[in-house]
Parts: C-alpha cells; structure tokens; sequence
C-alpha cells in the first residue's frame, strides 16, 4: 500500500541506498556531529512501518547507534530531519525509550538555551487493568489512532517496565526527577516498587476513592488534579486522603485539550487555598501558550505541571495542547522571574529605595517664618523634598500643638532634635 510521507533527506545522502524497515515509530541519534530525529507519517497506521534511507552502512551504523533492528525492504523511504533540538518531549508518551533520554536531559538543563524544569512526569498504565476487554476490542477510528483498536493503540503508546527502569536510571545520571501518574491501582503498585519520589493522581482517578486510599497508604507525596470534579468532590477528596497521608496537593484543572481560556478558571487557586489552607495548591494547564500558568504563578500556585511536545502538529490529541521547546524555556525562566517578584508579605521600606528617598522623599518643613517656643499649628507646616531629611509626611498631625526650640526659616526642615513636648 502507498504511503504518504513528508521527505526530508539526510544529507550526504548516497545515490546508492538501502532502505530499512524501523521497528519503532520516532528516535533520534546522534549521527556526524548532528542530533537526527526520525520521524514518519503513515496514512494507513501500523500497516506500513516507517522507513530511513542512505547508504546501507550509513543506515546500519545509525540503527546500532539506538539498538534498532533493521530488514531489507523495497518500500519507499521515509523522513529523516535533520535538527537540533532545546527540548524534547512527545506528548502523546509513544516514543522510544532513547527519545525520551532527551527529554530528561533537556528539561533538566538551566542554561539560556535550554528548559529547567524540575520533573519529567510521564503516564504509565497496566493497560489489562485500567480498561475493560470490551473497550480495548472497541474500533478506534480517530485521527490520532495508532492502531485498529483501543487497546492496540493504547498498547502502541506504553512504555513498558524496563523502559521505566531504564529512563529513572538516566534521570538519576542527569539529575532531575522522574515520575508518571499512575493511571491505575497495579501502576500505582509498579511506581511505588521503583520508587518514584510522589505519586501523579490524574483527574480521571480523583473520584476513585478505592484508587486513592490505596496510594495515599503507601505514604509517599501525592499531586492530585481535579479536572471534571466538584468542590464537594474535592472536600470528599481531602478527607479521605487527609487520614491516610498528609503530604499531598491539589492542581486546578479543567480536563480540555486545548483548554478555552474562559474555562482556566484561576479564581479557583485562591478559593482552594481558603478551602484547604493546610495543603499546598497547584495548576495544571492544558491552554496555549504560557501567559496563563504565569498568572497561576502569581495566584499562589506552588506546582505547575504542563504538557510539552515538539510540534503541536504532530498525531495526538495531547500535542495541540503542549508547549514546543522554546515555549516551556519561556515559561520556566518567566516563573523564576515571577517567583523571585512574590518577595516578602511585610511592607517596608527597602535598601533598594534609599537613593529614591534620598532625591525625592519628602519632609515636613516650616510654611513659614518661626520663632523659637512658638506652638505649632497645622498652618505652620507644608510637606516637601527638603534638605536635610526631617519629619516624616505621616507625622505632622503629631506636631500640632508642640513647641520648637529654634528659630526656623521658611522651608526649614522640621526635625526631632528642635521639638519640645
């Protein structure tokens, strides 16, 4: 069966080739000094399995770069794109396992070019569990299939268990957290027998009380969303976990993709934390852009968690809803920058304002002419920047019917040292 494809050549690419049947759909290698992404859009889903072309050792050697297999086959080529990347995180949780090392390695980095996020957060399912048979033999007819069914695409999305083992072990060389939302009891199990540092409740298992008491028994950390629950609910919620485990946080959310600004809802943050003052309360957005898990931010939010992908274009539902790479650096750095801005609760003058008030900081002075022992009156008295520096503008009511112990100019300052009860 033909297959569309978009053609990006690998360049040098020889005129003599081999093409290689890939036994995964998305990777990417390091290949002469560049990052390779291979990448394939078939029409007709898993029935043609992408392909790479070039020379036949140019192929084998950058198979064996990611551990791939590779058979001989006569099909037309597929893509190969050439590009660097700051960050890479497929949305729709189906790339392999080498693809995924760069999303642990990019979202760690702090540098200008790169992320900064704290935790790479995954999805993982024991597949047989979380759904009925019924429902993973129903058709699956969408445009973001990766299968003829519901479970065969579900199953085409999974990483399996050593995979999960392999990508904590990387995120513990680079150093940034790693953990998933367990999408049901026996991934919750699995998550807690790798020891993830907290546990992900997504919105879809915050009602499942059974689900909760579980995992809030295993005493670990929990982040617990509230997409498509009621306050009610989330009171229910509270308390049920609140018996268990007192180190948990609920994450404002609206479960759409993408999410319609008018429905964020952000007055939730505030009415969450007057609701449950004692836990910490978070965000989790599946709007475009960044602007609005900034202002999550300034609400109060103490957790972000967004969705990241390479290209919004790319088949999943998810990716439309995530942030390219530059976008989540974007974020990130404007949440430093909004987390240093929240500063102190205590109002006071600062260090960093004393140039200010030295130039204009005003004084009370004499609006006129005074005599020594004269009782001062409000009339007496004006507020200006004066020099040097005297009584403060708040104070001059205090003034009123005191006595001055000086002489005074008009526009003298009026300081303590020349005040007698």
């Amino acid at each position: 069966m033909p297959r569309r494809e978009k053609h990006i050549n690998l360049e040098p690419c020889c005129q003599s080739s081999t093409n290689l049947v890939l036994q995964h759909p998305l990777t990417s290698v390091h290949h002469q000094g560049r990052e390779i992404l291979i990448k394939y859009e078939p029409w007709d889903q898993f029935s043609s399995p992408p392909l790479v072309t070039g020379s036949e050792a140019e192929v084998i050697e950058i198979l064996s770069q990611v551990g791939l297999n590779g058979v001989p086959c006569d099909a037309p080529v597929a893509d190969l794109i050439a590009t660097k990347y700051t960050c890479q995180r497929p949305a729709g949780h189906g790339a392999i396992r080498e693809f995924a090392e760069y999303i642990l390695t990019l979202e760690k980095k702090s540098t200008s070019q790169d992320c900064g996020a704290d935790c790479a957060k995954f999805q993982k399912s024991e597949i047989e569990h979380r759904f009925t048979k019924q429902a993973l033999e129903r058709a699956y007819t969408s445009p973001h299939a990766w299968g003829p069914t519901y479970g065969a695409h579900k199953h085409h999305l999974e990483f399996s268990h050593q995979q999960y083992r392999e990508l904590q072990q990387y995120a513990n060389e680079v150093g940034i957290f790693f953990t998933a939302s367990g999408m049901d009891e026996m991934a919750v199990e699995f998550l807690h027998e790798i020891n993830v540092p907290f546990f992900k409740v997504a919105s879809a298992d915050t009602n499942n009380i059974p689900y909760l008491e579980k995992t809030a028994k295993k005493g670990r950390p929990m982040v617990i969303s509230s997409g498509m629950q009621s306050m009610e609910t989330m009171r229910c919620v509270y308390q049920t976990v609140k018996k268990h485990n007192p180190n948990f946080t609920f994450l404002q959310c609206t479960s759409a993709y993408p999410l319609p600004i008018e429905h964020v809802n952000l007055s939730l943050i505030p009415e969450f934390q007057k609701e449950f003052p004692d836990i910490p309360i978070g965000y989790s957005g599946h709007e475009t852009g960044i602007h609005v898990s900034v202002a999550a931010v300034a609400l109060g939010a103490k957790v972000l968690e967004r969705h990241v992908t390479l290209d919004k274009s790319w088949k999943g539902s998810d990716h439309a809803a995530s942030l390219e790479p530059a976008e989540l650096a974007e974020l990130v750095k404007a949440i430093r920058t909004v987390e240093m801005a929240m500063g102190s609760p205590i109002k006071q003058m600062l260090p960093c304002e004393a140039s200010c008030h030295s130039k204009l900081g005003k004084s009370v002075v004499a609006r006129k002419p005074l005599q020594k022992g004269q009782t001062l009156t409000l009339d007496m008295l004006t507020v200006k920047v004066a020099e040097p520096h005297g009584m403060r503008p708040e104070n001059i009511f205090k003034l009123v019917g005191k006595k001055i112990t000086v002489d005074l100019e008009k526009d003298a300052t009026i300081t303590d040292a020349i005040i007698k009860d």
